[in-house]
């Protein structure tokens, strides 16, 4: 992709045209064998998808938000329950937990790695939560605190170690949103080795929306577990609660991926770790080239952390005009997220208002996300840094603080 042509945010032509034979002959395998819904093509997905995340189980489902939808009913969180997240997320984190008929409550992010604080949660659960015939109880809601929802944002692993500490002591469900995580890794200092995304909490939640590190062509999710109970919750949950055909064990939903979508993911998973590693290696180009940017702060990677940069997420203090001079420079930016979930109109039941989440509320006014894929050149990288300096040395740009 030329420069003439613009640097775009995000590439999905490249990979798609790369890959357009071993794409084009799923679809004409589903054809020729009319397999449509179900069958080996999922299985396939699902057996390789556990093993990359190294798990026991995988099920595909028809989305991200179902897939956590599921995996939070399956897990055991029940209508009335409270599951905590934070609000520094896209919507559907907290859409799965109001469809699994819980109600979401929130604790504030960490400002260097932008995801859940463990020593905000644990202030949380000691402050502004009572524990009454042995339940912890919401002092807010009034409702059984029962789960938390660690999102791994941008591609980078949320500090589990302390997070399944608290949850252990608390007799809590961790369900971990890894919709934008995929192959993301967590050093345990408890283990003593290296975990995947989607393998520490009691189940996890995939997305394959097209855009992710792993994209369908179209809508797609999986949930990831150790657990066989959960495993096969999911699997009736997305097939009308249905233990075999026309047996309705339970009541669920039409949540099932098809096998054309699940073909596709098994071409594109081959080669995940290759496209995860040219992402790092791009974050890497980044952070060398902003080095002398003083109004630009570049992500934090813990230790701990190998991230799988989904996103690549500056802060800087005039978003507005850095958005716009780079779109004037024909360079594509993105938004995560530009309002919090406590401040969205959706959300006006839960009685929050401006100041309530402090951090969250200073970053969303701050972040950009930079153009990040894997066929990112380094000349392209070179183009960005080069109009981001421009516009930051021009207006004297102030660099961000964080309090």
């Amino acid at each position: 992709m030329s420069h003439s042509q613009g640097i775009p945010f995000l590439d999905l032509v490249t990979p798609h045209v790369e890959l357009e034979q071993e794409l084009t002959a799923v679809f004409q395998k589903a054809l020729r064998t009319a397999g449509f819904i179900g069958g080996a093509m999922v299985e396939d997905f699902e057996h390789a998808f556990a093993a990359f995340c190294q798990t026991n189980y995988a099920v595909a489902v028809n989305s991200g938000t179902d897939a956590l939808r599921f995996a939070l009913i399956a897990a055991g969180v029940k209508p009335g329950d409270v599951a905590v997240t934070v609000p520094n997320t896209f919507i559907a984190t907290t859409e799965a937990i109001s469809q699994a008929g819980a109600q979401p409550e929130f604790v504030d992010i960490d400002e260097r790695t932008y995801n859940m604080d463990p020593a905000k949660l644990h202030a949380y659960l000691e402050t502004r939560c009572t524990q009454k015939d042995g339940r912890l109880i919401s002092n807010r809601s009034g409702r059984p605190v029962t789960a938390i929802v660690p999102v791994h944002l941008y591609g980078q692993m949320v500090d589990m170690d302390a997070i399944l500490e608290l949850a252990e002591r608390y007799h809590l469900i961790v369900i971990e949103d890894a919709c934008q995580a995929h192959g993301a890794e967590y050093f345990s200092r408890k283990h003593n080795r290296w975990f995947k995304a989607g393998s520490m909490g009691q189940a996890a939640g995939f997305s394959f929306y097209p855009g992710k590190n792993l994209g369908a062509c179209g809508e797609g999710g999986a949930v990831t577990t150790n657990e066989a109970k959960i495993a096969q919750g999911c699997k009736m949950l997305r097939d009308h609660g249905q233990a075999k055909k026309y047996y309705h064990d339970i009541e669920g939903y039409n949540g099932r991926l098809d096998s054309i979508q699940t073909g596709i993911l098994s071409v594109k998973l081959k080669h995940l770790a290759a496209w995860n590693e040219r992402r790092r290696e791009r974050a890497a180009g980044y952070k060398r080239l902003f080095v002398n940017s003083t109004g630009v702060q570049t992500p934090f990677e813990p230790s701990w952390s190998r991230a799988v940069y989904h996103l690549y997420v500056v802060r800087v203090a005039d978003r507005e005009g850095l958005m716009s001079h780079l779109k004037d420079a024909g360079i594509g930016t993105g938004i995560h997220y530009p309002i919090p979930l406590h401040l969205q109109k959706a959300y006006e039941s839960l009685g929050h208002k401006a100041g309530d989440f402090p951090v969250t509320e200073r970053v969303a006014h701050e972040i950009v996300s930079m153009p990040m894929f894997p066929t990112l050149t380094s000349d392209q990288q070179k183009v960005v840094i080069s109009q981001v300096k421009q516009f930051v040395d021009s207006t004297q740009l102030q660099p961000v603080e964080r309090a």
